[in-house]
């Protein structure tokens, strides 16, 4: 959680136009702030992964294999967490933000839907967990999507 706290308080900095007197150009400054549609997408990615876990965390599994795909699911996002995390710490040092932390981050995200998109669950209010975290997730991957989109 205060995790989700710091990334979240470095993008409101940047958001609110901190300089970043480190960057070597005005291009790069101009990239690593990022315009307002830039920055709502990448509050939007960290609080729905945020939302996401929280969903998760809070489901009661029916069985122990949904109890063990759930935790997987979990873990993905807690990888992609950590590399926005990264993204993020480069961001507010100015310093270039690395290729590998984005590739991480889609790669999380790619594990983590497709491993809850395959859960399913007999159980009513775990399975109305599942689809809600589900929507949550692909609302997370549609501002990464943005982050990717507006933030050049």
């Amino acid at each position: 959680m205060f995790r989700f706290f710091a990334v979240a308080l470095t993008f409101v900095c940047l958001l609110l136009g901190s300089q970043i007197s480190a960057a070597p150009t005005n291009e790069i400054v101009a990239r690593q702030i990022g315009n307002l549609q830039c920055n709502v997408d990448r509050l939007s990615i960290v609080a729905g992964l945020a939302k996401t876990q929280k969903t998760l965390k809070g489901l009661t599994a029916s069985d122990d294999a949904t109890a063990s795909s759930v935790q997987s699911v979990i873990d993905s996002i807690s990888g992609a967490q950590g590399a926005i995390g990264v993204i993020g710490k480069a961001l507010f040092t100015g310093a270039t933000a690395p290729a590998d932390a984005r590739t991480q981050v889609q790669g999380n995200l790619t594990a983590a839907a497709g491993a809850l998109s395959a859960i399913s669950s007999t159980d009513a209010t775990t399975a109305a967990g599942l689809k809600q975290a589900l929507s949550e997730l692909a609302g997370a991957a549609t501002a990464g999507e943005g982050v990717v989109a507006n933030c050049k």
